[in-house]
């Protein structure tokens, strides 16, 4: 293919309507759409975990909005129609709820809330509403906890841990002190005075979490506690736990029939506490490729009978199991099966009586997910086919390719089939809509829009569309992109353009709304995204082509991008930006040392130094197998790839963005960054976030989110459009 690009075009029962919640919209007024605006994003409502109803008829989906004045995001569950209707409130506006399911007569419908308790008390608990009677009260339930699925019509079945033994004895003398002060299991030094010590004591590697801020090892809970199965009776709340053993049972699903459980577990059944240990000892080993990368057979699926007993293996298959799947029959078992660490996910078939399994999708393109065998014996399952989703129907025998039954450029999560395998539901985005709710038949006949929470502001705000194109690039490799069109865009005008790089490295942008591209369009930037190698969606080997290579070839796909767009005659090729987070944020940092053709950049989350960033992260298993061992085994590659050693030729402004309790991309690279920028005196500016981890732009706090988008509203503005602080933009006051 040539390098020319092929553009192409709680309680009570709210019974509320969408629209009521709606202000009236400045369309229905007979005004112009206008440009996004900083305040908008408090308005936008996403939709997510959709469960259709066992019978088909209704959809139950989470609804997160956003409370401005609480700084806070809010979760409700709504109830949709499929047959047409009003979405109704559910769940009391005054408490958090999400994650609904449906019992498997339909007479329930489960949620999880954090709502103060009934008898049971404690938040994070289940709860459940009478769906076949209007009104009344949610009722609190440890019945189907959050993540199981019902598989039968008489009991459900899941996997589970035991709860953490917590008992102190009076005579403990570290009773009173925080986890990570008390002194862990087998350490060596002890407080001087546990009544004055409120530090942390650590002994084990996983110390911290992005997610959790900092949080007692392993070994300070003297124990592993393995998932164990349990069931339960439908209707009843006795729970049954029917195994007791010292390894993991994860993914237990019970087949159709109600007669066998099956699940994945170590190949060879060895206790947790072994496995944890055998990983550990091999850690500490030097990086041996051979060694470290040899396939190997960690787990295997096995069944047993579905009051208990002996399990039995099923088939023993190189490579990780998941996704388990029965037939209608109960004879079969599905699943996602990946062979190695950096081979393509594929869908499998074995026998439950046990035999090899059959690899149905054979070397297909993408990688599937979510597998559902459904009551007429189809076999569905959905997949990113590059930057959009599609649902795709297995062949049988494996002969042929996956059929797709949905797709369209748009992004499709969530799929929910009711119980006859009729009828599918799902939430989809494009990149002019946020998220909606859809129904279709489940052969993908018949689509219908069941919600308009975002209808209102749709027609309000002018949402950027983008041109998708693609280009060859370092050996011959096809790389995807987009380019999003500025605001007020006038032919024979030349915009600015801001090139995103997102973060991962193994993540993808697409066809879907995304808040960071909308802010920029807005401002009259073109807006300019691709993935390049590295990325997923696009089979493991295009996924894993850059170990080793971090900002190499990878760096040469986004800089093509860059040069064909620049050529483009309504492009300003004097004002290009650049932005990104995480492994994006790498990349900035790494493309200032190596070009000057962008006028400004902003790094976000970003890493400029791959040592410290080894010790101070809480994923060094990233960079152990990325860049094939740890700094010690492969130190030439950790500073030859680290930004900071080549940060004396930046002449870049920028602006760097952190999170002061990211523990995935810590502070200190940024401090260097900035103090080395500082000192040699480019244009830097640095901006901390408190309370805020390394999902900021993702998940944090809604003020300090739209303050970033702010931020970089401004900076971009004021390097590439001349605009000064306080100046009036297209998009209003800035």
């Amino acid at each position: 293919m040539s390098l020319r690009p092929s553009f192409a075009p709680a309680a009570t029962r709210h019974w509320i309507g969408v629209a009521a919640l709606l202000p009236l919209s400045l369309y229905a007024q007979g005004k112009a759409p206008r440009p996004m605006e900083l305040k908008d994003w408090y308005r936008v409502a996403t939709l997510s975990q959709p469960a259709i109803s066992p019978d088909g008829k209704r959809v139950a989906v989470t609804v997160t909005t956003v409370r401005e004045a609480d700084n806070k995001r809010h979760q409700e569950i709504w109830v949709v129609p499929t047959d047409g209707g009003s979405a109704q409130r559910w769940t009391s506006p005054g408490t958090e709820s999400s994650a609904p399911r449906w019992s498997p007569d339909g007479s329930w419908l489960l949620f999880s809330s954090t709502r103060p308790g009934g008898d049971l008390r404690g938040p994070g608990t289940a709860w459940a509403l009478r769906a076949d009677a209007p009104g009344g009260e949610a009722i609190q339930t440890r019945a189907y906890p959050a993540g199981s699925v019902p598989a039968s019509g008489r009991f459900a079945v899941w996997s589970e841990a035991l709860p953490a033994d917590t008992a102190t004895t009076r005579d403990d003398p570290y009773a009173r002190m925080g986890p990570m002060s008390r002194p862990p299991f087998d350490a060596i030094t002890r407080p001087a005075d546990p009544a004055r010590y409120d530090g942390r004591h650590v002994v084990d590697m996983a110390y911290k979490s992005n997610e959790r801020g900092f949080v007692p090892g392993r070994r300070t809970a003297r124990t592993w506690r393995p998932l164990q199965v349990w069931s339960q009776v439908l209707g009843d709340t006795a729970r049954t736990q029917l195994t007791t053993a010292a390894y993991s049972h994860r993914g237990a699903t019970v087949s159709p029939d109600g007669q066998w459980i099956a699940f994945v577990a170590d190949a060879a059944l060895r206790p947790d506490s072994v496995v944890e240990l055998e990983r550990d000892s091999l850690a500490r080993l030097p990086y041996d490729r051979a060694r470290d990368e040899a396939e190997r057979n960690d787990a295997d699926i096995y069944v047993m009978p579905a009051t208990g007993g002996a399990p039995r293996k099923v088939a023993t298959w190189m490579g990780t199991e998941s996704d388990l799947a029965w037939s209608p029959d109960s004879r079969r078992i599905a699943f996602i099966g990946r062979p190695g660490r950096t081979k393509s996910a594929r869908v499998y078939v074995v026998a439950a009586a046990g035999g090899p399994p059959i690899n149905l999708i054979r070397a297909w393109s993408y990688e599937p997910s979510n597998i559902e065998w459904l009551p007429n014996g189809a076999l569905q399952f959905s997949a990113e086919v590059g930057g959009r989703t599609g649902l795709f129907r297995a062949d049988a025998a494996g002969r042929q390719p996956p059929r797709e039954l949905l797709g369209g450029r748009r992004r499709m999560s969530g799929f929910s089939y009711d119980s006859a395998g009729a009828r599918v539901a799902w939430v989809a985005t494009s990149l002019t809509a946020p998220t909606e709710l859809y129904v279709a038949g489940a052969d993908g006949s018949g689509e219908r829009k069941l919600t308009g929470f975002n209808d209102a502001l749709n027609a309000e705000v002018a949402w950027a569309d983008a041109e998708r194109f693609t280009y060859r690039s370092v050996g011959d490799l096809e790389i995807e992109a987009w380019l999003m069109k500025p605001y007020g865009y006038q032919p024979g005008r030349k915009y600015p353009l801001v090139l995103y790089i997102h973060g991962g490295p193994h993540s993808a942008y697409g066809e879907n709304w995304f808040d960071e591209f909308q802010n920029l369009a807005a401002m009259g930037m073109w807006v300019l995204f691709t993935n390049p190698r590295g990325s997923s969606g696009y089979g493991a080997d295009f996924t894993y082509s850059t170990r080793g290579r971090w900002g190499l070839e990878d760096y040469d796909d986004l800089m093509k991008a860059v040069e064909i767009a620049s050529k483009r005659p309504d492009v300003d090729a004097a004002r290009l930006g650049a932005t990104g987070g995480s492994y994006g944020g790498f990349m900035t940092t790494w493309m200032a040392t190596k070009t000057n053709a962008f006028k400004a950049i902003q790094t976000d989350r970003t890493i400029t130094d791959w040592t410290y960033w080894y010790g101070a992260s809480d994923a060094q298993g990233l960079t152990e197998f990325e860049f094939f061992g740890k700094p010690w085994d492969n130190q030439t590659l950790y500073d030859t790839l680290s930004p900071i050693r080549y940060v004396q030729k930046v002449r870049t402004p920028m602006l760097i963005v952190q999170s002061e309790e990211d523990h995935r991309t810590p502070m200190g690279s940024a401090e260097m960054w900035f103090m080395s920028l500082k000192k040699q005196g480019v244009p830097v500016e640095l901006v901390r976030y408190p309370r805020s981890n390394h999902d900021l732009s993702r998940a944090g706090e809604p003020w300090l989110l739209v303050d970033r988008l702010g931020r970089l509203r401004q900076w971009f503005s004021y390097w590439l459009q001349d605009a000064r602080p306080g100046r009036t933009t297209a998009a209003g006051p800035q």
